[in-house]
């Protein structure tokens, strides 16, 4: 695969999914921000894009199959999966971790005063993807699938609740941009998810549940933002 400093984050991630791990160690987004090049990120954060490229490289060449290719999925299918996937695991793994963050706080809470805006910011975070999920998964996801099965059966319209798909994806990215900015305050508050030295071992726990559950929403909102959405759209744009 060619890569340059000309690349687009965004783009490479969506055709490589091993590149997103390089771009996570370097502190570039990739999914909310991810239709910057590679130069402009490196750029933003003072980074060497040519050492970068190199990195992207080598991982690129190592194991060619062993990366999912989400990018030639059907959308109704890439749809089905963020379903049944991401939303699925926000809403079991939110579940699970609010009870711990509780727990930190309350116990390390004078030490840590930190935690209590992790806390808070946790649990917006999780009422305000519920709502964004339920639209997707009554709004959005059924149009993306009723389009499929209209091309699929030669049927060259298909009525939009909404006038337009870009209109319900240009409010979902809006949010997406809001949780990857909530998450981005998350991790600087804990210090990249750094255990302190008078952590126990639920304070470990639950930090690594937190960067597991960011890790999942950075891949989540990836194949919405890079894949799902532009092929929505171009889809679209096919029916007279």
């Amino acid at each position: 695969m060619s890569i340059s400093k000309e690349t687009i984050v965004g783009d490479l991630v969506a055709k490589d999914y091993r590149t997103a791990s390089v771009f996570g160690r370097n502190g570039i987004d990739f999914c909310c921000n991810g239709n910057r090049s590679i130069e402009e990120a490196c750029k933003a954060d003072a980074l060497n894009p040519e050492e970068l490229v190199a990195e992207l490289q080598e991982v690129s060449k190592e194991n060619q199959g062993g990366s999912i290719d989400y990018q030639s999925w059907p959308i109704d299918l890439l749809a089905d999966y963020i379903e049944k996937k991401h939303h699925r695991y926000v809403e079991s793994k939110g579940a699970e971790i609010i009870p711990y963050l509780d727990k930190i706080a309350n116990v390390h809470g004078d030490n840590h005063p930190e935690l209590f805006e992790v806390q808070s910011m946790f649990k917006e975070s999780i009422g305000e993807l519920a709502a964004h999920m339920k639209k997707e998964e009554l709004l959005l996801f059924p149009y993306v699938r009723k389009m499929v099965q209209a091309k699929n059966s030669n049927i060259d319209k298909v009525p939009a609740p909404f006038g337009t798909v870009q209109n319900p994806i240009r409010n979902m990215m809006h949010e997406h941009d809001g949780e990857g900015e909530r998450f981005r305050k998350i991790s600087a508050l804990t210090n990249n998810y750094t255990v302190p030295e008078d952590g126990c071992n639920s304070y470990k726990v639950t930090l690594a549940m937190l960067q597991e559950f960011e890790q999942d929403l950075h891949l989540h909102i990836h194949l919405e933002n890079n894949i799902l959405f532009p092929k929505s759209i171009e889809m679209e744009g096919t029916f007279k």
